[in-house]
């Protein structure tokens, strides 16, 4: 059996030494991450989607939210201390961060962008969040995601 290609993400937990569980499942393009959810099984409640957004003085943000839950925009923009968010064009996710659409992982984006975890994140030892491509998830330990990411906890839905 061939060994599956590591991604950006899988490569930064290996060198952190991060113990993670990845999860492929088949699907050839993209899909919300409740649909991933139901593929894979994994909860809705620990399994949290990565939107990309820019401020208004032009930097980047990485909010990582619940499959379910809508970004609060104002709570966004204060999180990162921000007048206003909005999220970037779909047409420039590869570009700003490295992954396509359905495959962007809140881990070795191209660079380091200030990352927000919604506050649910703490209630759980380990969410599940996108591998860095489509058909692939990674249980992760919070904790270590916001290590490595170097972000932080925030109450960003509405």
């Amino acid at each position: 059996m061939a060994k599956e290609a590591k991604t950006n993400a899988m490569r930064i937990l290996d060198r952190k030494k991060v113990s993670y569980e990845a999860i492929s499942y088949d699907c050839g393009e993209f899909i919300d991450g409740i649909h991933c959810a139901d593929i894979t099984g994994v909860p809705y409640e620990q399994s949290f989607k990565t939107l990309v957004m820019e401020g208004k003085s032009g930097g980047f943000y990485v909010f990582v939210l619940p499959i379910e839950k809508e970004v609060d925009r104002k709570a966004a923009a204060k999180a990162v201390g921000e007048k206003t968010v909005d999220m970037i064009h779909v047409k420039d996710i590869q570009k700003v961060t490295g992954y396509v659409r359905g495959g962007c992982s809140p881990i070795g984006m191209k660079k380091a962008y200030p990352t927000v975890f919604d506050a649910a994140a703490g209630q759980f030892d380990q969410i599940y969040v996108s591998g860095g491509r489509i058909g692939l998830t990674l249980k992760v330990p919070v904790r270590d995601l916001l290590n490595v990411t170097g972000g932080k906890l925030a109450p960003i839905v509405m």
